[in-house]
């Protein structure tokens, strides 16, 4: 078995041949299972960003402007039904041409509140989907912290958080 068959199938973890095989492991095997997949699936989420980025990257408008070599996103806080909840926020914060990191601490201290809904509606027409979900993917499995931005390096295709 090739391993776009292996991925196939467990891309459909509940069909029989995968659910009985499953049953067959031990607990020890499972959780090296479940360690495995949750490292795959960060590394295929991370790479979807790359790949938006740069088609994000490609898409702007100047002839003559350097190569961007990375793009930064910093966190956004989300009102939800069961309190605040810290992510990345869908939109480039910044685009560097350079290897140095772009200083991305706010500006001012003044605090505006977007009402409900408006921040959705924002990234619903504004943010792609594609782009949007990935980061909402990497939030669930790597949460941020405030503070954090979220570096894209194009060249290497890494995609790496980090701490202030």
């Amino acid at each position: 078995m090739n391993p776009l068959e292996l991925a196939e199938l467990l891309a459909a973890p509940t069909q029989p041949p995968v659910r009985e095989a499953l049953r067959e492991l031990a607990p020890r095997e499972l959780d090296t299972l479940v360690i495995e997949a949750l490292a795959a699936t960060e590394a295929a989420w991370r790479q979807v960003v790359v790949s938006r980025v740069k088609a994000f990257a490609a898409g702007q408008p100047g002839d003559g402007r350097p190569t961007v070599v990375a793009a930064y996103f910093t966190t956004t806080e989300r009102r939800a039904a069961d309190g605040m909840h810290l992510g990345w926020g869908p939109f480039v914060a910044a685009l560097s041409d350079s290897e140095d990191v772009p200083d991305l601490r706010p500006t001012r201290t003044t605090a505006t509140a977007v009402p409900v809904g408006e921040a959705e509606l924002a990234e619903e027409v504004f943010a792609d989907p594609e782009l949007a979900a990935a980061l909402n993917r990497l939030t669930v499995l790597d949460p941020p912290d405030y503070g954090d931005v979220l570096r894209v390096h194009l060249p290497t295709r890494m995609v790496t958080r980090i701490s202030r």
